[in-house]
C-alpha cells in the first residue's frame, strides 16, 4: 500500500478564487474590510492580556480612493505582521490566521469578535485587481515594516515596508473592469451595505461613515420603543412601521442574537420573500434567510446574528446542518412566547395588529406542530358581532344545542335574514374569509375530535327549526301543508339539475329560503379554488333549497298556485335566484335573466 499527500498547485487554485469562489465582486471590500477588523479585535484581545501596547493610537478603519492612480486603500490599526506572518498567512493560501489566533486566545465571550475562518478572503482582492500591495508593522516590539506585492500570479516580492505605525495598509491597483470602485458613492454603498454594524469606526476618504450601532447587541431592557422603531427605519427605510418585534439574545446553546419585526402587512406585500437580514458577527452576509426560518416566518423583517451559523466559503450563503435547524427551532418558539406574551398581557394591541399576523399565525399552525400547540391558545376568529374570540370562548359562549359545532361564514357582509336565523337562537357565527382557512379548519378538526367546523349554510340542523309551528296537519291525501309547499317549490324548479327541495319551520320569519351545500363539497370547492384547479367531473352537485313555511312571502307564493300560477312560478325561481346572490353562489352568466325576470314579475304585480 503506498501512502502520499494531495499536492496543491498555487496556480490552479487563484484561478478559481478570482473567477468562481464570489458570487459578486463587491464583497471583495466586505472581506478585506472584515480582515481589517478581525486585526483590531486582536489588537483589543492582546491589550486585554497585556501583550500588546496600550498608547498605539485610535482604533479604526481607513479606505481611501484614489482616482488618479487608480487605487483603493484599506488601511487598519490593528496587530498588523512581520515578515514572518506575512509569508505565513497571505503566501499561504486557505491557512486561517483568525483560526490560529482563536486557538491560543480562546476565551468564552471571544466566539462572537473574530469574523475570518477560512483564510481565504485576502485573496478575493485580486477580483478587482491587477495588483495588491501590503505595508504592514507589527505591533512586536523591534518589529520592521514588511511589505509584500503580488500580481496575482504564483510569485510575490517581500521588502522592507514604509509604515511607521502599527496596523497593515492594503492598496489595490484596479484593472480595467473595475474602475467603477473609484467612485465614493458606489464605495460607500458597498460599505454601508455590509460593514455599517462593525464595532470600529470606518473613514471614507476622511469622513466617518458608521455610526449606528445594531441594536441586537443591546440590553432589551435599556432600550426604547423609539429607538426600534428607528433602528427598523435604518434597515427599511422605505417601509410601514411594524407591528411589534422579538429580541433575540441566546448564549446556550448557541450563540445568536438579533430582532425580529412584524412588518404592516400592504396591499401587494410580497409573501414568498425573505427579508430578514443575516450577519455573521456584524458582517452583512445576505438578505435571505429562508434556509434558516420556517417558510411562514421568512415574511418577518430585521437582523439576525450568529457566529454559529454555517456559512459556505464565501461567506454568502448558509450551508444546511443541525444547527441551522436548531436555530429555526429556536427562533420558532420565541415568536410564540412572544405572541402568547403579548396576548395575554396586552390583548388589545396583539388584537389590533391581528390581521397583520394573522397569515403568520395559521400559516405556522400548519407548518410546524410545535408552533401549533402554542399558537392554538392565541389564534383568533371574528365573529359576525364583531367580536374576536379564541375556539374555547366561542365555544362557552354557544348554547347546549349548539356545544358540538362551529358555525362560521366566508361573508363577513353575511345575509342580514341569515344572520337573525342564528342570532334568535343564540348561536354565534364565526368569520373566516382567509383563503388557507379551509386548511386550516381542517388541520384544527384532525387535531381535536371535539372539534367541528360547519358553515351557516352547509346544513339544516334541528337548532335552527321552531317546531312548535311546523305544519304538521294532514290533509285528505296525507299530506302535511309543509309537503305540499316542498312539492309546489320543486315543480316549479323542475329545471335546476341535481336540486332536491325542503319546506321547514324555521327558528326566523324573516329569511324566506337559503341554499343549503354540503360542507364536504364547499371544502372541496374552496381547495380547488385556492389551489387553481379544476372542479372533478364526479364532484358531487347536490344542492338543498329550503324554503320558510313561517315566511309571509313562501305563504304568499304557496296562495298564487290557483289564481295566478304563472306569476307563481316565476316568484318561486326568482327567490331561488334571490338565495344564491345573497350566498354569492348566482353564476354570473345568469345576472341578465334574472333581471329580465324581476321587470316580468315586477310589471304582474303593479298590473293587478
Amino acid at each position: 500500500m503506498t501512502q502520499g499527500k494531495l499536492s496543491i498547485h498555487t496556480e490552479n487554485i487563484l484561478p478559481i478564487i478570482k473567477k468562481w469562489l464570489y458570487s459578486d465582486r463587491e464583497i471583495f471590500l466586505r472581506e478585506l474590510v472584515a480582515n481589517a477588523c478581525d486585526a483590531l479585535h486582536k489588537r483589543k484581545i492582546l491589550q486585554d492580556t497585556g501583550e500588546a501596547p496600550l498608547d498605539a493610537g485610535e482604533m479604526r478603519i481607513d479606505v481611501a480612493i484614489d482616482a488618479k492612480k487608480k487605487t483603493l486603500t484599506i488601511a487598519d490599526t490593528g496587530i498588523g505582521m512581520t515578515s514572518d506572518e506575512v509569508v505565513k498567512y497571505i503566501a499561504q493560501v486557505a491557512f486561517s490566521g483568525a483560526e490560529e489566533f482563536m486557538g491560543k486566545y480562546a476565551k468564552e465571550n471571544s466566539k462572537d469578535q473574530i469574523i475570518g475562518h477560512f483564510g481565504l478572503g485576502f485573496y478575493s482582492a485580486y477580483m478587482v485587481a491587477a495588483d495588491v500591495e501590503i505595508d504592514t508593522l507589527s505591533y512586536k516590539s523591534g518589529s520592521a515594516p514588511a511589505l509584500w506585492r503580488c500580481n496575482g500570479s504564483v510569485d510575490y516580492t517581500l521588502d522592507i515596508g514604509s509604515r511607521s505605525a502599527q496596523g497593515t495598509t492594503i492598496t489595490l491597483f484596479l484593472n480595467a473592469e473595475s474602475e467603477e470602485y473609484l467612485h465614493e458613492d458606489k464605495i460607500r454603498e458597498i460599505l454601508m451595505r455590509y460593514c455599517a454594524f462593525l464595532p470600529f469606526p470606518i473613514y471614507l476618504n476622511g469622513k466617518h461613515i458608521n455610526h449606528e450601532e445594531p441594536l441586537w447587541v443591546k440590553n432589551p431592557s435599556s432600550l426604547s420603543e423609539k429607538e426600534y422603531l428607528n433602528f427598523y427605519k435604518t434597515l427599511y427605510p422605505f417601509e410601514s412601521e411594524p407591528v411589534f418585534w422579538v429580541h433575540l439574545n441566546v448564549d446556550y446553546p448557541f450563540h445568536l442574537k438579533g430582532i425580529l419585526y412584524f412588518p404592516k402587512i400592504q396591499r401587494r406585500f410580497e409573501w414568498d420573500k425573505s427579508a430578514v437580514k443575516l450577519f455573521c458577527n456584524r458582517v452583512f452576509v445576505s438578505d435571505n434567510c429562508k434556509d434558516l426560518l420556517p417558510d411562514f416566518l421568512t415574511v418577518l423583517r430585521g437582523a439576525i446574528d450568529s457566529p454559529d451559523i454555517p456559512l459556505n466559503v464565501s461567506r454568502s450563503y448558509l450551508q444546511m446542518d443541525r444547527t441551522v435547524r436548531q436555530l429555526g427551532t429556536h427562533i420558532t418558539k420565541k415568536i410564540a412566547d412572544r405572541l402568547t406574551n403579548l396576548f395575554q398581557n396586552e390583548k388589545e394591541k396583539f388584537v389590533a395588529a391581528w390581521n397583520d399576523i394573522e397569515m403568520i399565525v395559521k400559516l405556522g399552525i400548519l407548518q410546524d406542530e410545535k408552533f401549533y400547540e402554542r399558537a392554538k391558545d392565541f389564534l383568533l376568529w371574528k365573529s359576525i358581532s364583531g367580536e374576536w374570540l379564541t375556539l374555547e370562548e366561542y365555544k362557552a359562549r354557544q348554547p347546549d344545542s349548539a356545544k358540538d359545532k362551529v358555525f362560521y361564514t366566508t361573508d363577513e357582509k353575511l345575509s342580514p335574514a341569515l344572520a337573525d336565523l342564528y342570532r334568535k337562537q343564540g348561536i354565534g357565527v364565526l368569520i373566516a374569509n382567509a383563503h388557507i382557512d379551509t386548511a386550516l379548519m381542517s388541520t384544527l378538526e384532525t387535531k381535536n375530535e371535539a372539534l367541528s367546523f360547519q358553515r351557516v349554510d352547509g346544513k339544516l340542523d334541528a337548532h335552527l327549526l321552531d317546531q312548535t309551528r311546523e305544519k304538521t296537519l294532514l290533509d285528505t291525501e296525507g299530506k302535511t301543508e309543509s309537503v305540499r309547499i316542498a312539492d309546489l317549490f320543486r315543480s316549479y324548479l323542475v329545471d335546476k339539475e341535481h336540486l332536491e327541495v325542503e319546506a321547514k319551520s324555521l327558528a326566523s320569519d324573516v329569511l324566506p329560503a337559503f341554499l343549503v351545500v354540503d360542507e364536504e363539497t364547499r371544502r372541496l370547492r374552496d381547495y380547488m379554488a385556492l389551489t387553481g384547479q379544476s372542479l372533478p367531473r364526479d364532484l358531487p352537485k347536490k344542492k338543498t333549497f329550503v324554503v320558510n313555511t313561517n315566511s309571509k312571502l313562501v305563504n304568499a307564493i304557496y296562495a298564487l298556485k290557483e289564481t295566478k300560477p304563472q306569476l307563481a312560478k316565476e316568484m318561486s325561481a326568482h327567490l331561488y335566484d334571490l338565495s344564491l346572490m345573497a350566498q354569492k353562489e348566482l353564476d354570473p352568466v345568469m345576472v341578465a335573466s334574472f333581471v329580465e325576470r324581476s321587470a316580468r314579475v315586477l310589471e304582474q304585480l303593479v298590473s293587478d
